[in-house]
């Protein structure tokens, strides 16, 4: 499975591409495909700076062909103007998603805190650390907005890989 992480943002989207890989063994390894951010200017109006993240989500999706992408839910804004702002970024970038034919999951900050670390109130540095580990990158991915995005890949991975388990239990198995 291939999940675009979408790490949404006013001046930095940031995204990341991860695979899910098998190997004969049944052994599962994550490999980092691509991360980075789409950098746009505060300066420049709103409708020009969600085109332009509109426009980098659709080529990535275009060149690298997700089954998935996951985003981080809204959970905490500043102010009204910034929650706002933020949610339109976030529609944007659901929209490239839909417009390709891509399901959308949506995460708490906690949900991918949990899923990286084991822990939903670690810190930033610390998400960061794990991300370079999990994925076996030689260094913290830079921006650090990438290696959020990469963090929220790895969690949709995760939950994923956990539900289908889940899915798998046999029917004359009894549940408590």
């Amino acid at each position: 499975m291939r999940v675009l992480g979408i790490d949404c943002g006013t001046e930095y989207t940031g995204y990341g591409v991860v695979d899910l890989l098998s190997d004969d063994r049944n052994n599962d390894r994550l490999v980092c495909i691509v991360c980075g951010a789409i950098k746009v200017s505060p300066r420049d109006p709103m409708p020009a700076r969600l085109s332009r993240i509109s426009i980098g989500l659709r080529e990535l999706i275009a060149q690298h062909r997700p089954d998935r992408v996951a985003i981080e839910d809204v959970f905490y804004a500043a102010n009204v103007k910034s929650a706002l702002k933020l949610g339109q970024v976030r529609g944007v970038a659901m929209l490239a998603a839909a417009s390709a034919g891509i399901e959308v999951a949506e995460y708490s900050p906690l949900s991918i805190k949990s899923a990286v670390v084991g822990y939903g109130r670690a810190e930033k540095h610390q998400v960061q650390q794990m991300v370079t580990r999990l994925l076996s990158l030689d260094q913290i991915p830079e921006p650090a907005d990438a290696a959020d995005a990469l963090a929220i890949a790895i969690c949709h991975l995760h939950t994923a890989a956990t539900q289908e388990r889940q899915s798998e239990v046999p029917e004359n198995f009894e549940r408590r």
